[in-house]
């Protein structure tokens, strides 16, 4: 009697179970004629051959993935989902996609590297330009012309994109802090005169 749950490769010669083989829908049975084994092993001397390096697999305990990106095993929490991919997790931890976005988005709307970034930074000891009180966080440009300019705290970056880069609104938002109020003069119907 044939026993279904057990397979001979074709290679190594040894009865394995049908597990051990990858699928084949061209074959009788459905699976490949070697096992995993002696078909990776197979794969790594031809690449070996051409001159290719083959990754070696490392052990990666249940629950956990490996990604090359990474190089790193971590538990499934740290990975999130993709059901295109052929184990069900995406190809980055939350971490590492995350990083990946952010030194694209600076590389793309600033074209500045995490070096360079960082290096700014440095250069402002840590700190706003505009506030020395707060950290040093997001980076400053000019709208008009993508210039960067520094790196301030999260309410002056703001505040500089409320004012929408006019120094003018700056100067007059200063002056009306210190306390020096002004108040247009209506000169026609719609048109004000500023006091000078």
């Amino acid at each position: 009697m044939n026993d279904l749950s057990v397979k001979k490769c074709s290679s190594c010669q040894q009865s394995r179970s049908v597990g051990a083989f990858a699928s084949n829908s061209s074959r009788p049975d459905g699976l490949q004629a070697n096992c995993r084994e002696c078909a990776a092993e197979h794969y790594r001397r031809r690449q070996e051959a051409q001159g290719e390096t083959v990754r070696v697999k490392a052990p990666v305990p249940r629950g956990h993935t490996r990604r090359p990106q990474c190089e790193q095993v971590k538990p499934h929490a740290e990975w999130e989902r993709d059901k295109s991919s052929s184990d069900g997790w995406s190809s980055y931890r939350r971490a590492c996609r995350a990083e990946r976005n952010r030194v694209s988005c600076f590389r793309r709307k600033y074209g500045l590297s995490p070096a360079e970034s960082d290096a700014m930074v440095a250069e402002q000891q840590g700190i706003c330009c505009i506030c020395p009180a707060a950290p040093a966080e997001h980076v400053d440009h000019c709208h008009r012309t993508g210039r960067v300019r520094g790196v301030l705290c999260f309410s002056c970056n703001a505040a500089l994109g409320q004012f929408k880069d006019r120094p003018e609104a700056v100067r007059r938002a200063a002056a009306y802090v210190e306390g020096n109020a002004w108040k247009p003069t209506l000169v026609a119907p719609g048109v004000c005169q500023l006091p000078s």
